[in-house]
């Protein structure tokens, strides 16, 4: 069942307040019944205890529309479609932040895990990690999908077994150009590289893609500001790939640990991001449960690691840095948490956890506008 939820005043009564959405895990083990809303206060860098905003199957993965106020999910359908394949679901925002179902379609495959939207706001790309397709799902006026322009399956395997099986399409990200569509599958070990019409929402024959060390399980990847490198985090090896980037092509710089030397117990990678200054690139560990900090070379793009910072609980799903670059949100899949770690955006070093909350299983952070 999906409804329409009241939003406290105090979410909204700080004039510094920023909205933050919550993607959760919802299934038998956790409490969560959906997407999550609670307000962060540049000013002060504390986070409200957040409250449900739209009741939703695993709503993973969030992304915003580019001028509307709508919000997406990748998740699981109200009733299940024919096929069995997971959801991409639309939300209206309200102007106290509050969700309003708009509609949802078909992602296209199974295991939904991560959604995007393309520049003109036509276009809602979706990785289906279960079956290791994607897809590119056309926006109606209003916001809600319709119809799949692009669905497209691949095949082959890693040496990695059993994570490496099949194809794992694990991420999805346009250009800045808005005429390439980048999904990392960690499955083939290749950052898979298509080009892209906005105006029907459909991909074209593959390009030439980036491909990683064997085993490594390439999962998400994050451009630097001017765009010039990308960096790409290998979730089973712990490593991040440094790679120059031009007109859909990469080309790759070095490869990095996350992992101190001496670590030996068992942990995977999840996010990457790159600060908004451009001089920095984080990546979080779970297991050792951190957040791996390197400072970028503005001119070549090559990273060179500074810290290893702890993140305040245990699993960090997903982080997100704040505008203005001083503080770094950590959700804690594991440990059903989310921290807030200062950033002096001069050093690029993290503080130590200043201010923590509960929220249930938490794997997606999104600042709303």
């Amino acid at each position: 069942m999906i409804r329409q939820l009241v939003i406290p005043f105090f979410l909204t009564a700080s004039l510094h307040a920023v909205p933050v959405f919550i993607g959760t895990n919802t299934g038998k083990n956790s409490t969560s019944k959906g997407i999550y809303l609670a307000d962060f206060d540049a000013a002060t860098g504390k986070l409200t205890e957040p409250v449900l905003a739209a009741e939703y199957q695993n709503p993973g993965f969030l992304a915003l529309h580019p001028a509307k106020p709508v919000l997406y999910a990748c998740g699981a359908p109200a009733t299940p479609f024919a096929d069995g394949s997971s959801s991409v679901a639309a939300f209206t925002i309200s102007q106290d932040h509050g969700l309003k179902f708009l509609g949802e379609a078909s992602s296209g495959g199974k295991g939904a895990c991560h959604v995007a939207v393309d520049a003109t706001g036509g276009t809602v790309a979706v990785a289906n990690y279960g079956d290791g397709s994607f897809s590119t799902i056309q926006l109606g006026e209003d916001g809600a999908p319709g119809e799949a322009a692009s669905v497209i399956s691949n095949k082959g395997s890693g040496p990695s077994k059993p994570r490496q099986d099949g194809p794992h399409a694990h991420g999805v990200y346009f250009d800045e150009a808005n005429q390439h569509l980048f999904m990392p599958d960690l499955g083939l070990d290749q950052v898979l590289v298509y080009p892209f019409d906005a105006t029907t929402s459909k991909l074209g024959a593959a390009l030439p893609p980036l491909t990683t060390a064997p085993g490594a399980g390439p999962r998400h990847l994050a451009f630097s500001p001017d765009e010039k490198n990308a960096y790409v985090i290998n979730e089973l090896d712990n490593t991040v790939l440094a790679t120059s980037y031009a007109d859909g092509k990469f080309t790759p710089l070095g490869t990095l640990a996350t992992l101190p030397k001496d670590f030996t117990d068992k942990s995977t990678t999840a996010e990457i991001e790159v600060h908004p200054n451009g001089k920095f690139v984080y990546a979080s560990n779970r297991g050792h449960d951190s957040i791996a900090v390197y400072q970028r070379d503005g001119k070549t793009g090559a990273l060179a690691f500074v810290q290893h910072a702890p993140c305040g609980g245990k699993t960090p799903r997903h982080f997100k840095i704040a505008a203005g670059g001083k503080w770094l949100l950590c959700a804690h899949q594991a440990s059903n948490t989310i921290s807030v770690l200062a950033l002096d955006p001069e050093t690029g070093l993290l503080g130590a956890p200043s201010h923590t909350v509960s929220a249930p299983s938490p794997i997606c952070l999104l600042f709303g506008r």
